[in-house]
């Protein structure tokens, strides 16, 4: 049996997200489905599963039976062919735990988006980021730790997980960010930073890079070939999820560091009103 996702943010004014579930060479009649209470790292039941807006499957002979079991679990009866099921998720979620989707970025966790099939936890699986349909997000990039296919860096295409728990495991933003790379230890590290802010970039990066650079020392090792940071710039708020290979991290956009602001020319015109006497 061999899963591929499909992801789209196919109506970011109506904030949903479109997934497809593709199911090939299927090896039983009936598989179940299920979406995760809980996210890695956050101790919390979440009940990602009420954002399911609806769901369907069919094959080439047409739609196949999906019975709901509880709030987050549906059995697919299969008739031995590949088999896909679609839905769509609501994601109006600005954290780093859930899903959130608008007009300028898509942002989600695995657990909050894609469905597990019991059974094929072990088993590696494809995951394909797609664009939003039109315009709207033709200079949209992908910032994710998830492993490339045949994407292009930063880009849209295919990409794959080892099993469930590492599909789950790598959040993803999609849109417009600013992507600050760097390397510790000649391992590479990016950080992308959705939203308005006025960073000071070359400031962050010599900071980024001499504090992950003592966090490897202290443990003396670093065992990772990359790792990102995913920062989402907000007016007012703050929150961090951490991940094998990344970190989701929320924060004021006043919270980075600020570019310093040039000293005023002493001889310049002024506006003050000039004195009277």
């Amino acid at each position: 049996m061999d899963l591929t996702y499909r992801v789209t943010p196919a109506e970011p004014r109506g904030h949903l997200f479109h997934v497809e579930l593709v199911i090939a060479h299927p090896s039983a009649d009936e598989v179940i489905l299920s979406m995760p209470a809980w996210i890695p790292g956050s101790y919390m039941i979440r009940d990602f599963a009420r954002n399911i807006l609806d769901i369907a499957a069919a094959d080439a002979t047409g739609p196949l039976p999906l019975d709901k079991r509880d709030k987050q679990t549906w059995a697919l009866t299969l008739r031995g062919q590949t088999a896909t099921v679609r839905y769509r998720v609501y994601a109006w979620d600005l954290s780093v735990r859930g899903a959130h989707l608008d007009t300028r970025h898509a942002y989600f966790n695995g657990a909050a988006l894609l469905l597990r099939v019991a059974g094929q936890e072990p088993h590696p699986c494809t995951v394909e980021l797609l664009p939003p349909p039109g315009d709207s997000g033709a200079d949209w990039q992908i910032a994710t730790s998830l492993q490339p296919m045949d994407a292009a860096p930063l880009g849209f295409g295919r990409y794959r997980a080892d099993g469930y728990e590492d599909l789950i495991d790598h959040p993803v933003e999609m849109g417009r960010f600013s992507l600050i790379p760097f390397s510790v230890l000649g391992v590479p590290h990016r950080m992308a930073i959705s939203g308005r802010h006025h960073c000071d970039e070359s400031r962050l990066r010599r900071d980024l890079t001499r504090i992950c650079t003592e966090q490897a020392a202290l443990f003396g090792e670093l065992p990772l070939d990359r790792y990102l940071f995913l920062v989402a710039a907000v007016g007012d708020g703050y929150g961090g999820l951490e991940h094998s290979y990344s970190t989701s991290l929320l924060c004021s956009r006043d919270d980075l560091p600020q570019a310093p602001v040039p000293p005023q020319n002493p001889g310049a015109p002024t506006t003050d009103k000039p004195s009277e006497g």
